[in-house]
């Protein structure tokens, strides 16, 4: 078991926190984000289109926007253009997509750009720097389970360890364990992943 970490390096620690459209997980995402901000990180939001501009019955997009620009003190990142420069400017020390879809999964599996979050992503990731994956998706143990593969096997790409989160309702679909986020930031500082992945 290698969940032992202290959380002082949170301290201080610049981290690009991307917000994908897994809307149900929104909460236990907000729980991050703040106890993050508690630790001491600084925190730049990013947010994918839908993420960004959709409603639904787990709350309006403006509010969800006003929470994170009020935790983390900057504006959200929602435009591919200004999702670039987060590389070149070199504003992170290490990016959290904390709640990384199938869709999101994919294209960043395939190397697709079409997103203020996947752009993030291969802006970020241009300097070596890490990339945590907190999954969320109905599908990671049907059409998803080969792109998670092959993001495990990408160099400085490292997840959040997963579980099934409705064993019997929803029998192909995986969750981060979202308590386990802060020890998987720490490891994947090191370069290492956190273990056992399966949560």
């Amino acid at each position: 078991m290698d969940r032992a970490c202290s959380y002082d390096r949170l301290n201080g620690l610049r981290i690009c926190f991307a917000v994908c459209g897994s809307f149900c997980t929104f909460s236990r995402v907000f729980d991050v984000l703040e106890r993050l901000k508690a630790e001491g990180a600084e925190l730049y939001p990013v947010m994918s289109f839908n993420a960004y501009g959709i409603s639904t019955r787990f709350g309006a997009a403006e509010e969800h926007i006003k929470r994170l620009e009020a935790v983390t003190g900057h504006k959200v990142i929602h435009t591919i253009e200004d999702a670039e420069p987060i590389g070149p400017k070199k504003m992170a020390d290490i990016l959290l997509v904390a709640n990384c879809t199938g869709n999101t999964l994919a294209k960043l599996a395939n190397s697709i750009t079409d997103t203020p979050v996947t752009m993030a992503v291969k802006s970020h990731i241009r300097n070596a720097r890490p990339v945590v994956l907190s999954i969320a998706t109905n599908d990671a143990l049907a059409g998803s389970g080969k792109n998670i593969a092959a993001l495990m096997n990408y160099k400085n790409y490292f997840f959040v360890p997963f579980k099934q989160d409705d064993a019997e309702k929803k029998p192909t679909s995986l969750m981060a364990d979202f308590e386990l986020t802060e020890n998987a930031i720490l490891s994947a500082l090191e370069g290492r992943q956190l273990q056992p992945i399966l949560a």
